[in-house]
């Protein structure tokens, strides 16, 4: 069986963002954008989940374009957070790079998909 990169990229992105959400609560008391970033940035793995058992091709479509729109989100509050003094550059470097790969996987996926 094949590895399924999305799925295992989005689950420990999901990781990382829970670990940076609980660092952001502790040091600095921010608690508006972190929960924001913690939504988005988790909820791109729980969507890709769901595509996995998608009832049709349609399904997993809406599912991964979800994902995707996530991803998007996620990689906004990581720019405000960034602009704002919450996310140190290397910090904020690291998650940008993260991300990206992410948007890429997910943008490549709703293409092909959708052909």
């Amino acid at each position: 069986m094949r590895d399924n990169v999305i799925k295992s990229k989005s689950f420990d992105f999901a990781v990382y963002i829970v670990y940076l959400y609980k660092k952001l609560v502790a040091e600095h008391k921010e608690y508006v954008m972190s929960r924001q970033l913690l939504k988005s940035g988790t909820s791109i793995g729980a969507n890709v989940r769901e595509a996995e058992f998608a009832v049709s091709k349609p399904d997993f479509i809406n599912k991964m374009t979800i994902s995707l729109k996530e991803a998007n989100e996620t990689d906004y509050w990581l720019d405000l957070l960034h602009k704002t003094g919450y996310l140190v550059d290397e910090t904020h470097l690291n998650a940008k790079h993260k991300i990206e790969e992410i948007l890429k996987l997910l943008v490549s996926i709703v293409k092909s998909s959708k052909q």
